[in-house]
């Protein structure tokens, strides 16, 4: 039966008459095959995960995005990180980014500050207040992460899934 990747690509599997050896094309057709299908398996479950823990968010005072916004601020050891720094950790446009930005800063939980070897960089600084809202929502947030993620898989699958994570995004 062929995969959905097979059948997206044309890909077809062989083997080199009669020796059960898969031929040059056909493994590398395969790798290609067994790629894809990872790729898919791996975003399908990262979406039907984030839905979940969007869903399950335990606050309304700050949105998902806004959080994620708080958590790679609050990894930095002074709580900043310059924006165009902070585009790269989080998965929105630039130019959202900066929108949800601007509402933190009007919220009182972050601070834009020049940034002091470019003068056209921004730096954005979590505040004593933001830090406090992101320890609030974290505790329960991590809470429904270990419910639905750490209640699916063991210790070991955990582990394991943290270093494959970690190899594919190795630069």
């Amino acid at each position: 039966m062929r995969t959905e990747a097979q059948a997206s690509t044309g890909e077809r599997t062989g083997t080199h008459a009669g020796t059960g050896e898969r031929t040059g094309d056909a493994r590398r057709a395969a790798a290609r095959v067994n790629a894809v299908s990872a790729w898919e398996s791996l975003f399908r479950a990262q979406v039907a995960v984030m839905r979940t823990l969007a869903a399950e968010f335990p606050t309304r005072d700050i949105s998902f995005n806004e959080y994620d916004v708080l958590f790679n601020l609050s990894r930095q050891p002074d709580r900043s990180l310059r924006l165009r720094d902070l585009n790269k950790h989080v998965l929105l446009t630039q130019p959202s980014v900066s929108r949800l930005v601007d509402r933190l800063v009007a919220r009182g939980l972050v601070a834009k500050c020049p940034e002091p070897s470019d003068a056209r960089g921004t730096v954005i600084r979590m505040t004593d207040s933001g830090f406090e809202m992101f320890r609030r929502v974290a505790v329960e947030h991590m809470r429904t992460i270990t419910e639905r993620v750490g209640g699916r898989l063991d210790p070991a699958e955990l582990d394991r899934l943290a270093e494959l994570c970690d190899k594919l995004r190795a630069e």
